[in-house]
């Protein structure tokens, strides 16, 4: 990260007014206090090695609770149950000068030279341990999983002042720290999401559709997470949004490259599923980590239902593209039921979003228009307007409003009964991939 500061502030002509920073979430880093290092490897979002005892706790009643106070489910995806196998099967102790973190804090730590133990509650809110109503950590959830609070850091409003660089860093001293959430937070108010019912959608690894649901803390729905998006001033009224993850995206491109060879690059599949006006009834269920919403099912795994003499290259790609359409539609139909509202635009983001033939099927499945905005990199961009709402580098929101600009928008243009006997079948496909692991 040094090495790549450098050369970033080598090139630069201007100043650096503000610093923003943007995490995969639930990732988790366990160092001592005094030295600055790590105890141990950090465990990433994807891990599933706790699957067993979320398992346990749901069966000792303790999911109501969960859902409750955090808004989420008890699934091995989120940080707290990655925090109790480090203090327990990863042998790191419990003491005073432990500190535990995501990897906003992780950075926080290393760029102030360990002078701000801080986090905000966009990325508190994916660790199953903060109560989402009161903004702070719940002691009840941090008992009920064995982590102590002393360990873990502050919890401060998303855009404000955290601490400044140290002269220890590539960027040198003084530069602020100003902005930080979690990545699809931040990319929900970089595509200014900022009104009730606004809803992006993140194709990355994953899939992460977000719905602004405003400022009162929703009550759980049905295979979807409650989380908080934001809260901007100190006291001041934190942003809720419904959520749902969808494990594998761009992930399941990539293993069509490196698992199966079948193209070089992730820019071929768009063209390779366009060579085919449809999949031949094949369809591909990407749950190589398991399922995420609205099923929630770690022990689903990839299935290929389907295949004839007749499939071949291009039918597995547009099987695979269409399986990226469908999760989402999954996601929102969950969103829809939940709010009670069907979304008026699904705004995109993401590598796999410069994918005209995706965001057309996508469009169909949801019968909404898809849109995609000139500048894609919305959650480096929601972190740099946090960043520079703190240091009053933009006035407000509106800037944020009256900065985003269209690139291409795509409206529904499928026979309705055709998209609903595809999506019925995709359903089956789902069905036939869950509980398979054990």
């Amino acid at each position: 990260i040094q090495q790549v500061i450098a050369e970033l502030m080598a090139g630069l002509e201007e100043p650096v007014v503000a610093i923003g920073i943007t995490d995969q979430r639930e990732t988790v880093v366990a160092w001592d206090r005094r030295t600055g290092e790590p105890l141990h490897r950090a465990i990433v979002w994807q891990d599933r090695r706790t699957a067993a005892y979320c398992d346990e706790l749901s069966e000792e009643g303790h999911l109501d609770m969960v859902r409750s106070t955090t808004g989420l489910v008890l699934d091995p995806y989120f940080s707290g149950t990655k925090f109790r196998w480090l203090l327990n099967e990863g042998g790191v102790e419990a003491n005073e000068h432990l500190a535990l973190g995501t990897i906003d804090t992780w950075l926080m730590w290393k760029l102030t030279d360990g002078a701000v133990h801080a986090t905000e509650p966009s990325n508190a809110s994916r660790t199953l341990l903060m109560d989402i109503g009161r903004l702070a950590w719940s002691e009840e959830m941090c008992s009920l999983l064995g982590v102590p609070i002393s360990a873990l850091p502050e919890v401060r409003p998303t855009s404000g002042r955290f601490g400044v660089t140290a002269d220890t860093t590539a960027l040198g001293a003084g530069i602020p720290i100003s902005g930080v959430a979690g990545d699809q937070q931040s990319a929900l108010f970089g595509q200014a999401c900022f009104e009730p019912g606004m809803t992006k959608n993140t194709y990355g690894t994953g899939s992460f559709v977000l719905m602004n649901v405003g400022t009162a803390m929703p009550d759980p729905v049905e295979g979807l997470l409650s989380t908080v998006a934001w809260q901007l001033t100190e006291g001041g009224a934190a942003t809720y949004a419904y959520e749902g993850a969808v494990f594998v995206t761009g992930s399941a491109i990539q293993w069509l490259r490196d698992g199966l060879g079948i193209i070089k690059e992730a820019a071929e599949v768009g063209p390779l599923a366009a060579s085919v006006e449809t999949s031949g009834d094949l369809f591909m269920v990407p749950a190589f980590t398991g399922l995420g919403s609205p099923y929630w099912d770690p022990y689903a795994r990839g299935t290929i239902v389907g295949i004839t003499r007749g499939t071949g290259r291009a039918e597995l790609a547009r099987a695979t593209v269409e399986a990226i359409a469908f999760s989402v539609r999954d996601v929102v139909d969950a969103m829809t039921r939940g709010s009670g509202t069907l979304p008026a635009e699904l705004r995109v983001d993401g590598g796999a979003s410069v994918m005209d033939l995706l965001l057309q099927i996508q469009a169909d499945q949801l019968n909404v228009p898809v849109t995609r905005p000139a500048n894609m990199e919305c959650t480096a961009l929601g972190a740099a307007y946090l960043a520079g709402l703190a240091e009053g580098y933009w006035a407000s929101t509106q800037d944020v409003v009256d900065s985003w600009e269209v690139d291409a928008s795509f409206t529904p243009s499928a026979d309705r009964s055709g998209v609903e006997e595809l999506y019925g079948r995709w359903t089956q496909a789902v069905e036939r991939s869950r509980g398979w692991a054990v």
